[in-house]
């Protein structure tokens, strides 16, 4: 093989092997292992992984739901250490690409920027979703890292 044909496919799997890190599945559990909760998770994905502060980072929940879905709110509550640090109530309508969601599949989407100040490490968020109702309709955990980025603007 000539050399120009090798830096190309070196290149390419270069950016392959890399970009597989910047978005990943993360492992999540149920809040209430014997619960059966109406809206089931399949996927929770964070992009990038690890989640670099003072830069956006996107985090996908892909889900099902037996029944439509007019309406609620999504309560996500960060903790570090087993602390609780930080608490968001969301309208679940502006996490979705459309509301209501009819039963099936359906992606909550959040995408936020952390301050460039928040510190390292591994944190565990936990994510609850409740109808008009205010009933329960699903309550997942998992973990995810962040770490340090810049703190020098890339403009």
């Amino acid at each position: 093989m000539d050399f120009p044909k090798l830096n190309i496919l070196l290149c390419l799997s270069i950016f392959l092997l890399s970009s597989f890190r910047a978005h990943a599945n993360v492992k999540f559990n149920y809040c209430d292992k014997k619960a059966n909760y109406d809206v089931k998770v399949s996927a929770v994905e964070i992009s990038p992984d690890p989640v670099i502060s003072g830069r956006a980072a996107t985090f996908t929940i892909k889900a099902s739901s037996g029944q439509a879905i007019s309406g609620g709110n999504l309560v996500i509550a960060v903790s570090l250490f087993g602390v609780n640090i930080h608490t968001e109530n969301h309208n679940f309508c502006d996490e979705v690409s459309s509301c209501p969601v009819s039963s099936g599949d359906f992606v909550i989407s959040h995408t936020q920027t952390l301050p460039s100040i928040t510190p390292p490490g591994t944190y565990g968020l936990k994510m609850t979703l409740k109808d008009n109702n205010n009933e329960l309709l699903t309550c997942i955990e998992f973990k995810f890292k962040i770490k340090l980025g810049s703190m020098v603007s890339d403009a």
